[in-house]
């Protein structure tokens, strides 16, 4: 398919020059149109040309076409091949990580394990009210409130439960 594709090209570009060559210089065509027997009507050398060059101009326009669609094809099986390996490759990764989890001691699928050994030291107290509301992590923007959740931010006033919206209405 790329020698035709660089064929037709190269004979578009020597029609192009032959054409440009005919256009510019009235002495080169009278003599190639009394070589091919059109010396007569110089509309009759035109007619000519411009059949050739139609049947160029189509010939590369069906050749690019065909190299595109033979180029998009093989993209596309690429694309696919690439795919394959990818789920190929997470299938592979997704068993060495079921084996490596299986393999951990202590470890078992859908349930909590505990030690055999009781946990030695102090137990934690129990957290007071007011570290239970705490948050968690460390705040350290100011504009934020540090406030429990017992007292609401006073720009979002609190509605009242009502029964009807807990209904759906």
């Amino acid at each position: 398919m790329l020698f035709l594709k660089r064929l037709v090209t190269i004979l578009v570009m020597v029609y192009l020059l032959l054409a440009l060559l005919f256009i510019f210089s009235p002495a080169a065509r009278d003599t190639f149109a009394s070589a091919i027997g059109l010396a007569t009507e110089l509309s009759a050398f035109y007619n000519t040309l411009f059949i050739v060059a139609v049947v160029l101009l189509a010939l590369q326009l069906i050749t690019e076409n065909l190299d595109s669609a033979l180029l998009r094809r093989s993209v596309a099986q690429q694309e696919g091949k690439v795919n394959e390996l990818k789920a190929r490759l997470y299938d592979q990764q997704m068993e060495l990580r079921e084996r490596d989890f299986q393999q951990r001691p202590g470890v078992a699928t859908g349930t909590t394990t505990y030690p055999d050994q009781p946990l030695t030291g102090p137990t934690p107290a129990a957290p007071t009210r007011d570290e239970s509301t705490r948050p968690m992590f460390p705040q350290q923007d100011p504009s934020l409130s540090n406030a429990p959740l017992t007292k609401p931010n006073s720009i979002i006033p609190p509605t009242a439960p009502d029964a009807e919206n807990r209904a759906g209405r």
